[in-house]
C-alpha cells in the first residue's frame, strides 16, 4: 500500500458517463444509466478503490477507463493524454501504459495456451523488446510474480486459482504499464490466497511504481490495499475520501450501511442493534428517481431528498459526500 498521496495526478476521470440501450435493446427510448457523471483523480504510485453493491457501476467504470466499453460522454486523462478520445492505432499504442487484471483467473486465460505463450502474447503484439529477448523477459515476469520459469510450459488448468491470477498479473506487467486496473482480482480466491495476491500486488507497486485502480465489493480487501476510496451507488459516487477517513468517519448513510454489514468479532450487542442496515432494492437504472438515488432506502431521508439530487460536496479536506443531510 503506497503512502504517496499528494503526488501529481496520473489518472483523471472527468464526468464519465456510460449509458446503454435505446430502441432496439430495451424498448422505445429506454436507457440504462450504468455510469452517470463519475469524476476522480488518482495520484501516481497510489491505489484508488471503488466499492459498492452489484449493479452500482464500478466494473463498468473500470471497463470504460480501459476503453473496453463505449464512453457516452466525459473524459479520461492518463498522464495528460485523453485516452477516451483515442481511436485506432493511437489507442492500440497507448494500451502499453494501462492494463487490466480480471476477476476470474481461469476464464480470463486461454485454456489452449501454455502460461509462457499467454505472457508472451502482449510482448509480440505490442513489439516490446527484441524478439530474441522475449523468452527471457517471460521467464523474468514469471519469477517476478512468484512462479518458476519452468512452469511456463503448463496450461492454465494445471495451476491453482492463486497461481492463475499470478499469470494474469504477469501478463498485465508484460508491456511495462504504469496503470493497472484490477476488477475484483481476488474475489474468486479463498482468504489465505487473497492475502498472498494482495501482498504481491503491494510489493510490485513499491518495486515498479505502479498505479492501481482497484474495483471490489469487499470492504476488508479495500481497507487493506487502497489509499483513497470512492463509494458508488447506482452509477454515481456518493462518498470519496482517504482510507483512514472513510472507515473512521463515514458520512453518507449508504457508506455507513455498507460498513455496518461487514462481520466483526468485536461488535457488541448495542452496536449491532443500532447500526444501519440496507433494506429494499436499488431503483431501476432505466427509471431513475427525481431526487437522491438512495432516498428510497435511506432511513434518514426527508422531503428534500426525494425532490433534489444532492451534489458531491467537499465537507472536509479531501472528504466528498453526496448527501443533503451529511453536515446537518
Amino acid at each position: 500500500m503506497s503512502d504517496q498521496i499528494g503526488e501529481r495526478e496520473y489518472l483523471s476521470v472527468q464526468e464519465l458517463k456510460v449509458h446503454f440501450g435505446g430502441k432496439s435493446l430495451f424498448g422505445s427510448g429506454s436507457i440504462v444509466h450504468a455510469v452517470d457523471g463519475v469524476s476522480f483523480d488518482i495520484a501516481k504510485g497510489t491505489t484508488f478503490g471503488i466499492v459498492g453493491e452489484s449493479g452500482s457501476g464500478k466494473t463498468t467504470t473500470a471497463l470504460a477507463i480501459m476503453r473496453l466499453t463505449h464512453i457516452t460522454s466525459g473524459a479520461v486523462f492518463l498522464d495528460g493524454t485523453n485516452i477516451g478520445a483515442l481511436q485506432g492505432e493511437a489507442l492500440r499504442q497507448a494500451r502499453c501504459a494501462f492494463q487490466i487484471v480480471f476477476q476470474d483467473p481461469y476464464s480470463s486465460l486461454n485454456p489452449r495456451q501454455r502460461a509462457f505463450d499467454i505472457i508472451r502474447d502482449p510482448l509480440d503484439l505490442m513489439d516490446v523488446g527484441k524478439p530474441e529477448e522475449r523468452a527471457e523477459m517471460v521467464h523474468a515476469l514469471l519469477e517476478q510474480v512468484g512462479l518458476r520459469p519452468e512452469q511456463g510450459a503448463l496450461f492454465p488448468h494445471q495451476f491453482s486459482g492463486g497461481q492463475r491470477q499470478r499469470i494474469g498479473l504477469a501478463r498485465a506487467l508484460a508491456t511495462k504499464p504504469d496503470l493497472i486496473v484490477c476488477d475484483e482480482p481476488v474475489s474468486a480466491l479463498d482468504v489465505a490466497i487473497q492475502a498472498q495476491i494482495l501482498n504481491l500486488m503491494s510489493r510490485l507497486q513499491k518495486e515498479l511504481g505502479l498505479t492501481y485502480l482497484f474495483i471490489s465489493h469487499d470492504l476488508g480487501v479495500v481497507q487493506h490495499i487502497c489509499d483513497e476510496i470512492a463509494v458508488m451507488y447506482l452509477g454515481q459516487i456518493v462518498e470519496r475520501a482517504d482510507r483512514m477517513t472513510l472507515f473512521s468517519n463515514p458520512m453518507h448513510p449508504y457508506t455507513k450501511a455498507l460498513l455496518a454489514s461487514v462481520p466483526s468479532l468485536h461488535a457488541d450487542r448495542k452496536n449491532r442493534a443500532t447500526r444501519q442496515r440496507l433494506k429494499g432494492d436499488p431503483p431501476s437504472p432505466i427509471n431513475l428517481p427525481k431526487g437522491c438515488r438512495f432516498a428510497s432506502r435511506c432511513p434518514l431521508a426527508q422531503e428534500q431528498c426525494h425532490q433534489m439530487s444532492p451534489p458531491l460536496r467537499e465537507l472536509e479536506n479531501g472528504h466528498f459526500v453526496s448527501c443533503h443531510l451529511a453536515d446537518a
